[in-house]
């Protein structure tokens, strides 16, 4: 039997089930449900607020044949191809490890590809402000004219490190901190769904201490 880390099994697989960031979810859902989905996205704010899981799902309903009020279905080829880790057309970029000229090249090399499975290639570069400055300016050319299949989401906890030409050609969206209230309840859910007895006043503590992430 595989075991799963518990953030990846509890991460969010829709918008319904994100914790806060109400503003971020209304809006973004509005986006798909008109199909005027953006082609480059900024999700910043502090560590543990969602950018990433938020990134994920858009990168699913995109792609989702039958969502609901711009939420993914979860039943669809591409969706259960995507909760699989299968699906081709979801890019993951880790800037802090990844940060150079040539792997920003690689990007502008296939980006012109067309999807595999999906009708959108996402590509998600995480802590975007790590990318070096030629990788950054070779990346705004990429950002300037994007083929109409593709969207990028750059998430970063440190959106002033990030060139601000950069910046101004996406659409920028600041993640708040969870409020403690939420956190406990998601907790709670979750130590209920595990079977685990844990003291309610634990959790409290836990999630009072939390500074408002849910990491």
């Amino acid at each position: 039997m595989t075991s799963q880390v518990y953030y990846r099994k509890w991460r969010p697989n829709n918008f319904a089930n994100l914790a806060g960031q109400k503003h971020i979810r209304t809006t973004i859902q509005n986006a798909i449900i008109k199909e005027r989905v953006s082609h480059s996205y900024l999700f910043c704010g502090p560590r543990g607020t969602g950018k990433t899981s938020t990134a994920r799902i858009l990168a699913k309903a995109v792609n989702c044949l039958n969502h609901d009020s711009g939420d993914p279905c979860n039943h669809c080829d591409p969706c259960v191809s995507f909760n699989d880790g299968t699906f081709l057309d979801l890019i993951e970029l880790d800037a802090a490890s990844n940060r150079g000229i040539d792997d920003i090249r690689e990007i502008r090399e296939k980006i012109n590809f067309s999807p595999v499975k999906g009708r959108r290639k996402v590509y998600i570069i995480d802590e975007a402000h790590m990318l070096t400055d030629a990788a950054s300016n070779a990346f705004l050319k990429t950002l300037e004219e994007p083929p109409p299949h593709v969207i990028f989401v750059l998430c970063t906890t440190e959106a002033n490190r990030i060139l601000p030409t950069i910046v101004s050609r996406c659409q920028r969206f600041d993640f708040r901190r969870i409020g403690s209230d939420l956190i406990y309840g998601r907790l709670t859910g979750i130590t209920e769904a595990e079977g685990v007895n844990v003291d309610p006043e634990a959790i409290r503590l836990v999630a009072r201490h939390a500074s408002g992430s849910l990491r």
